[in-house]
């Protein structure tokens, strides 16, 4: 074990698809090490339970969407200045609440010797 574990923190990126109905399905992760300036987020769609849950729903708008928040996540939208923020900025800015059908669980807190793979356990236990 590491003498300093590294403190990170991560969210949940849940579907919302009737944010009235407050019913969602976990489909990605974002994780954020702040001592390493260290940030990840990824995604997994699965046609078949979107389609369960709401069969209107567009999944290309959905999978745009989740582009858009992991090139921002990622620091790589250049036409962005959310994404020009430093990387706890931009953590603090994809959890922020938001009543809209891409949402985040609230963040929490967790100490790892790995954060890749910290955030592959997590991706594995939360969303895939």
């Amino acid at each position: 074990m590491l003498d300093n574990p590294y403190i990170y923190e991560y969210a949940v990126i849940r579907l919302v698809p009737k944010v009235e109905r407050g019913e969602f399905i976990n489909i990605g992760l974002a994780v954020l090490c702040k001592n390493e300036a260290w940030i990840k987020m990824d995604y997994l769609l699965k046609p078949d339970l979107l389609a369960c849950l709401c069969p209107q729903i567009d999944s290309d708008f959905i999978q745009n969407n989740l582009e858009a928040f992991k090139s921002i996540a990622h620091g790589e939208n250049e036409n962005s200045p959310i994404a020009k923020m430093d990387a706890p900025e931009r953590f603090r800015w994809l959890t922020a609440v938001r009543s809209s059908i891409i949402q985040t669980s609230r963040p929490h807190v967790g100490l790892s010797e790995d954060l890749e793979e910290t955030f592959q356990r997590l991706f594995s236990e939360l969303v895939e």
